[in-house]
C-alpha cells in the first residue's frame, strides 16, 4: 500500500468532516452568533481579553495544543501495536472525539464569561465537581510546567544552535505585537517581516552558537514563563505562539510534498498483536496517543486562553474544530512517515540502513521522526542532514508554547476558582506564582520523574471530565447530548480502565507506591465525577435550566 495514497486520502477525509460535522455541531449544539458579544468584547481588558485576527488566534491555539504530542504519541503507537490503530485512532478519535471536545470547552466558556472549563463545573454540575476538577487540572498543569520547564533546558543546552532563534522569537514577538496593537499594522504585513526575521536567527544561530549549562536555562524557563503569564496576552505569549505556529505550518507542508514525490511503499505491519508490552490495544492505544485524536489538555487551552481572544463567535469552528483536525493531519504525516519512508526491522538494501524505524527508536522518537522527514523532502533538494535538522526543530521548537500556555492557564484556574473567597488569588502576581514556585521544586528533585508516567492517562481522564461538564451544560440548554456523552462515556471508561490497568499490573507488582497511589487517586477521583455528572443529568431530564445567551 502506498503511504501517499493514506496520507492523501487521511487529509480528504479531515477536509470533508470538517465542512460536514463541523455544521451539524453547529447546528445542533453551538449555534454560534455573530451578534453575541464574546467575553474578549464585552470584557475587553487588552491583558487577559484581547479581540484578535482569527489567524493570529488560531497561531496560538495551535501552537499551544500542537507540538511534541502529535509526533511522539502516534510513534510509540506505530511501535507497540502497528500503524492501522494508530491511524483509525487518529481519524476517528480528532474527528468525532478531540474536535468535538475542543469545539464544546470553547464555546461553553464563551457562554460563561470566557472562564475555565474547571469553573464552569460549578454552574454546569455541582461546587463538588468544581473542586474536584480545578483542583486536579491545576495540579496536572504543574506536572506540565516542570516537566516542560526541564526538556526546555535540555533542549537549550544540548543544542546551542537554537538559543539564538528561540530567544531572538520572544523579542520578535513583543516587536510584532507592538506593530499590530499599537501601530494597527496589517496582521499578514507585520507576520511577513516577522517570518523573514525569524528565518534570519535561524541561519544566525546556526552560525553563532551560544553554549550555557543546563541549569541557567532551567531558572530562565521559569523566569521567562512567569513574565508572559502575567504580561498583556498580545505582548508576548500570543504573537510569539502566532510566529512559532509556521515552523509547524512549513514543516508539515514540506513533509507531505515529500511524502507525495517519495511514494513509498508501507513495508511497516498494519497491526503487530493485540496485547503490547505496555498492555492491550484497549486501554494502552488511547492514552498513548493523546495529541493527534483526544487530549484533555485542549479543554483548558480552549476554555483558558483561546476563549478571552475570539473577536466573534464564528471564528471558534476553525481555530477549535479545525484546530483539532490540523493537529490530527499532523499525526496522519507522523505515522505515514514511519511507515513508509522508514524500514521495519532491517532495510531493503545496506544504502538505507540508517533509517531502520527500531535501531532509530532506541535514540529518541525525535530521532526517528527526524530521519523519516528528512527522508521524504530529500525528495524536493533539501539535503538531508538539514532535513533532519528541521525535523526535531519541528518538535523542539513547541515545548516553550506548552510551558508558557500551561502556566497563564494555572493562573486563571487559581484566580477563578479562589479569588470570591481570597482575594489576594485575584493578583495575577501571586497566582502564577504560586504554581511555579511547586513547579520549580518539582523540576529540581526527581519527584516528576515519578509521577510522570501516570500523565498520559491523567491527561485523557481531563478530557473525559470536560467532555462530562460540557455535555451537562448542553442539556441544561435543551441540547442533544448524543454527540458529546458517548465520547465522554468511551473515554471515561478508557482512562478508568487503563489506570486500572496500570495500577494492577504494573505499578504494584513493580512495587512503585508513588505511582500506585497516583493511580488509585485518579480512578476515585474519575468515579466521584461521574457520580456528580450522573445525578445532574438525572436533575436536568425534567428540562432546560440554562439561558442560550452568554452570561453577561
Amino acid at each position: 500500500m502506498n503511504a501517499a495514497l493514506v496520507a492523501l486520502a487521511g487529509l480528504a477525509w479531515f477536509g470533508l468532516l470538517y465542512r460536514w460535522y463541523g455544521k451539524i455541531l453547529d447546528r445542533k449544539l453551538f449555534s454560534p452568533n455573530d451578534q453575541n458579544p464574546t467575553p474578549a468584547v464585552a470584557l475587553r481588558d487588552d491583558r487577559d481579553y484581547v479581540p484578535t485576527h482569527p489567524a493570529v488566534l488560531f497561531g496560538h491555539h495551535f501552537s499551544s495544543i500542537a507540538g511534541a504530542g502529535p509526533i511522539v504519541g502516534p510513534i510509540l503507537a506505530y511501535s507497540l501495536f502497528g500503524w492501522l490503530p494508530a491511524l483509525l485512532w487518529v481519524l476517528l478519535g480528532a474527528v468525532f472525539l478531540g474536535g468535538v471536545h475542543d469545539y464544546g470547552a470553547l464555546m461553553t466558556s464563551l457562554r460563561n464569561k470566557g472562564v475555565s472549563v474547571t469553573e464552569i463545573a460549578e454552574k454546569a454540575v455541582s461546587p463538588l465537581a468544581k473542586g474536584l476538577f480545578a483542583a486536579f487540572s491545576w495540579v496536572a498543569l504543574v506536572l506540565v510546567q516542570a516537566v516542560f520547564a526541564v526538556l526546555t533546558a535540555r533542549t537549550l543546552a544540548e543544542e546551542p544552535k537554537i538559543v539564538i532563534p528561540t530567544v531572538g522569537l520572544l523579542v520578535l514577538a513583543m516587536g510584532f505585537g507592538f506593530l499590530v496593537y499599537r501601530m494597527h499594522m496589517n496582521v499578514w504585513l507585520a507576520t511577513a517581516l516577522g517570518l523573514a526575521v525569524l528565518a534570519g536567527l535561524v541561519v544566525l544561530g546556526d552560525l553563532v552558537p551560544v553554549p550555557a549549562p543546563y541549569g541557567f536555562w532551567l531558572a530562565a524557563a521559569f523566569v521567562y514563563s512567569f513574565v508572559a503569564a502575567i504580561l498583556p496576552v498580545w505582548v508576548l505569549l500570543q504573537p510569539r505562539d502566532y510566529l512559532s505556529m509556521y515552523i509547524l505550518v512549513f514543516g508539515m507542508v514540506f513533509g507531505y510534498l515529500g511524502l507525495f514525490f517519495l511514494r513509498p511503499t508501507i513495508n511497516g505491519p498494519a497491526l503487530t498483536a493485540a496485547v503490547s508490552t505496555q498492555g492491550p490495544l484497549w486501554p494502552v492505544l488511547f492514552i498513548t496517543v493523546a495529541c493527534g485524536a483526544f487530549s484533555g489538555f485542549h479543554s483548558l487551552v480552549a476554555s483558558g486562553t483561546t476563549a478571552k481572544q475570539l473577536r466573534k463567535e464564528t471564528d471558534g469552528r476553525l481555530i477549535a474544530y479545525g484546530g483539532m483536525l490540523a493537529e490530527g493531519a499532523l499525526a496522519l504525516l507522523v505515522i505515514t512517515l514511519m511507515a513508509g519512508a522508514l524500514f521495519w526491522g532491517a532495510a531493503p538494501e545496506p544504502g538505507l540502513s540508517g533509517f531502520v524505524f527500531q535501531d532509530l527508536l532506541k535514540g529518541s522518537a525525535n530521532i526517528a521522526f527526524g530521519k523519516g522527514f528528512g527522508r521524504a523532502v530529500a525528495t524536493l533538494g533539501v539535503p538531508l542532514p538539514f532535513g533532519v535538522a528541521f525535523g526535531i526543530l519541528m518538535l523542539n521548537a513547541f515545548i516553550l508554547t506548552t510551558l508558557d500556555t500551561s502556566t497563564r492557564i494555572a493562573r486563571y484556574i487559581v484566580s477563578e476558582n479562589l479569588g470570591q473567597r481570597f482575594p489576594l488569588a485575584r493578583n495575577r502576581f501571586l497566582a502564577a506564582g504560586a504554581g511555579l514556585v511547586l513547579g520549580a521544586w518539582v523540576a529540581t528533585g526527581n519527584a516528576w520523574q515519578k509521577i510522570w508516567p501516570a500523565f498520559g492517562a491523567a491527561n485523557q481522564l481531563v478530557g473525559a471530565l470536560a467532555l462530562l461538564v460540557t455535555t451537562a451544560f448542553l442539556v441544561s440548554l435543551g441540547k442533544p447530548k448524543g454527540y458529546t456523552l458517548w465520547g465522554a462515556a468511551f473515554m471515561w471508561l478508557t482512562t478508568e480502565g487503563a489506570l486500572l490497568y496500570q495500577l494492577l499490573f504494573q505499578y504494584l507488582p513493580q512495587g512503585n507506591w508513588v505511582l500506585g497511589v497516583t493511580a488509585l487517586v485518579l480512578i476515585v477521583l474519575g468515579l466521584l465525577m461521574a457520580w456528580e455528572v450522573g445525578r445532574k443529568l438525572l436533575q436536568l431530564r425534567q428540562g432546560p435550566q440554562a439561558s442560550l445567551a452568554p452570561a453577561k
